[in-house]
């Protein structure tokens, strides 16, 4: 765990994937074409907190859905790549735009197409429910599923590794 604590007291952006991860991966779709997506609020709280001690959040996804980018306003995400089969372009565009380097990032994923990012960041991580070759290649992997909290131990797990989580905390108690 001191490895792991070491990689997140480094990190300067998180980079969410959005289906399995911020959501449970599952696609409501209405009869009229309508898509829905479920989002856990102790997550979006979770990334508000990580947020105001500095660090970036962005969002990149293969889908392309206004649900998506309506949370993401939400929360004052302003890093979103919609639309990203191949995420590793997105990836080098939004560490070149903020002039960071691969050790400095970290990425949650779920499935296979995360792979070619989470083998390049300094903090690559699988929710509980990712895909069983995602989980090999992950530094460290969520004590929650997608949807379920994962987004919210990360955000907690740099917090603490950086000695913010208690000044975040504090807010609450007083």
């Amino acid at each position: 765990m001191q490895d792991i604590l070491e990689r997140a007291a480094q990190i300067r952006l998180v980079i969410f994937d959005v289906d399995g991860v911020l959501t449970d991966g599952s696609l409501y779709l209405g009869d009229d074409g309508q898509e829905y997506k479920a989002f856990n609020s102790r997550d979006g709280h979770g990334m508000k907190m990580l947020q105001a001690t500095g660090v970036e959040i962005g969002i990149i996804t293969g889908r392309t859905s206004q649900v998506v980018q309506h949370r993401m306003d939400g929360l004052g995400i302003r890093h979103v790549y919609q639309g990203k089969q191949e995420k590793l372009p997105a990836f080098e565009e939004l560490v070149a735009k903020l002039g960071l380097p691969p050790h400095q990032v970290a990425y949650v994923g779920d499935d296979v197409v995360d792979l070619p990012v989470m083998r390049r960041v300094g903090l690559a991580v699988a929710v509980q429910d990712a895909a069983p070759l995602v989980k090999q290649h992950a530094h460290w992997t969520t004590d929650h599923g997608g949807g379920r909290g994962a987004a919210r131990d990360v955000c907690e797990l740099i917090m603490r590794a950086q000695g913010a989580l208690d000044a975040q905390l504090q807010h609450y108690l007083t």
